[in-house]
């Protein structure tokens, strides 16, 4: 999915991106609230990590903004704030779940993917589809009982198709989950990574709609 970073610590921030990114998102990293507000007018982001001390204000009042236009996408706060009422302040002003610097890496992929599941609708972190068994937590597809190793880039694609079994998924909104800002776009990247799925999980589970986009049967 394409993530929304907000931190104006530049080893944190460095480190958050790289973290994320490894996981196979594409990650737009910005230190500041106007940068970060334009960027949510022009991309659909699967989540926002979001720091509350920055540079031009507070990180609330850019929450409070994407609340007040209808913005549901899911954020995650990360503060160095420990208190009870910053805590309810923020859940009160929309965010999904916080953060408290300092955290382990671990946690926020853990949280990343609670809030993500909570946004679509899952209970768990596995989907399953007719033979076909996918666990998001371990990132292990199991095709008719035998494991598939997936690339990061692989598991990008895939993660959107799943979001909603059955729906139609443009190549935009997949160019989106794959890159961020100022990243060079290769016109065949799409179909070079739906290509490859349908290789390891069966060319009959990936349907192509001719000018529209892709779905997952």
């Amino acid at each position: 999915m394409r993530v929304l970073l907000v931190e104006d610590d530049q080893v944190l921030g460095e480190a958050l991106r790289d973290h994320v990114a490894a996981a196979g998102h594409a990650v737009d990293w910005f230190t500041r609230i106007a940068d970060a507000t334009a960027a949510t007018e022009t991309v659909l982001y699967g989540l926002i990590l979001l720091d509350l001390r920055l540079p031009d204000g507070s990180g609330l009042s850019l929450l409070r903004s994407l609340r007040m236009r209808g913005d549901g996408t899911p954020v995650i706060i990360l503060t160095a704030h420990d208190q009870i009422s910053d805590r309810i302040e923020g859940l009160n002003s929309g965010a999904d779940d916080y953060l408290v610097k300092p955290f382990d890496l671990g946690e926020l992929s853990a949280r990343m993917l609670a809030v993500s599941r909570r946004y679509v609708g899952k209970a768990t972190p596995t989907v399953r589809l007719p033979g076909i068994e996918i666990d998001q937590v371990h990132r292990k597809v199991l095709v008719e009982g035998e494991i598939q190793s997936l690339s990061a880039r692989e598991w990008a694609v895939l993660d959107k198709l799943v979001a909603h079994p059955g729906a139609l998924v443009s190549k935009e909104q997949l160019h989106d989950a794959l890159y961020a800002f100022g990243a060079e776009i290769e016109s065949n990247t799409v179909e070079v990574y739906i290509s490859r799925l349908r290789k390891k999980i069966g060319s009959d589970r990936i349907e192509t709609v001719r000018g529209l986009g892709y779905s997952i049967r």
